[in-house]
């Protein structure tokens, strides 16, 4: 008999993909906030709501759940709505489990690479490393000690934090935002352009999330991020370079861009590097470690 997987955050880019995934082998519900399909209950986080149906029979949780971290400002609201959505999701999963007296074989969270911080350093992190002492290291932080609960109150009888790097799709994301000008030939690097920016294709990513749930001795905190790093102005290269592109403009200027965007600039304009060490010495290889072939693959079609 096939075992039940909850996925919430059902309309995000990686729910969508690692259903597809998952359905040959699991049985697949959603949590979301208006019920489509059969497959899907109900949730209201601000309410505090959940169909409760939704928990009868599972195995494991899959919680993707979490407010979009670069689509607005960040104004104090945002702030507390990005934290929410991610910490407040996870208790309301909790109290109903417990409320139910199910146990979990797993509880598989994402998590950011933006816990080591928005920092630009020489340092390669690994999860052994302490957390940074931004605003996107505090939600990445809060993020997974919600997650962490799950283990600690006997609701789970594992917990793997999933510490994602940018996911590269063609259908949404930091690479479709970069196509259109880069396209036009107009593309530039944002600010000095040797920001590091931890990269992972769209396929690897789920796939990650497969390997863990098929895996009972993944535990703990994992950074999903492709082994070759790279720039945040060699991104932008190689996608030219893919598309056969020219790429003349000047760099975009870092005023610019805190003007537009506030103290989110200082996602784009940051970043370090991070270790996939870990997640390939349990067991996991990446279909996509390379740049140029990750992006060939997304965008040669």
């Amino acid at each position: 008999m096939k075992e039940i997987v909850l996925i919430t955050g059902a309309s995000g880019l990686i729910a969508r993909e690692l259903s597809e995934i998952l359905k040959k082998d699991y049985i697949v519900r959603f949590l979301t906030r208006e019920k489509k399909n059969e497959n899907e209950f109900e949730w209201n986080i601000n309410e505090k709501t959940i169909d409760e149906k939704a928990m009868e029979g599972i195995s494991h949780i899959i919680h993707l759940a979490g407010a979009n971290i670069s689509e607005k400002r960040w104004t104090d609201e945002r702030k507390k709505e990005l934290i929410s959505s991610r910490v407040d999701s996870a208790d309301l999963l909790l109290q109903t489990l417990r409320k139910k007296n199910i146990r979990l074989k797993s509880f598989i969270s994402a998590s950011g690479i933006n816990y080591y911080g928005t920092k630009t350093t020489e340092k390669i992190f690994n999860e052994n490393d302490a957390p940074g002492n931004d605003f996107l290291s505090e939600v990445v932080v809060l993020w997974e000690r919600a997650a962490d609960q799950f283990k600690e109150q006997h609701l789970a009888e594992r917990v793997v934090k999933i510490r994602t790097a940018v996911v590269l799709s063609d259908k949404e994301g930091a690479l479709k935002k970069m196509l259109p000008t880069i396209k036009m030939g107009i593309g530039s690097a944002l600010g000095s352009g040797k920001q590091y920016m931890p990269w992972i294709h769209i396929k690897d990513i789920c796939s990650i999330y497969e390997f863990a749930l098929q895996n009972s001795s993944v535990d703990g905190a994992f950074n999903a991020v492709a082994p070759q790093h790279t720039t945040n102005k060699n991104l932008t290269e190689k996608i030219a370079e893919v598309l056969d592109k020219p790429l003349f403009m000047p760099n975009v200027p870092a005023f610019v861009l805190k003007f537009i965007f506030g103290e989110l600039a200082d996602a784009l304009l940051e970043g370090s590097r991070a270790s996939a060490d870990k997640i390939q010495k349990v067991g996991f290889d990446f279909e996509f470690p390379d740049l140029k072939i990750a992006l060939e693959n997304l965008l040669k079609k």
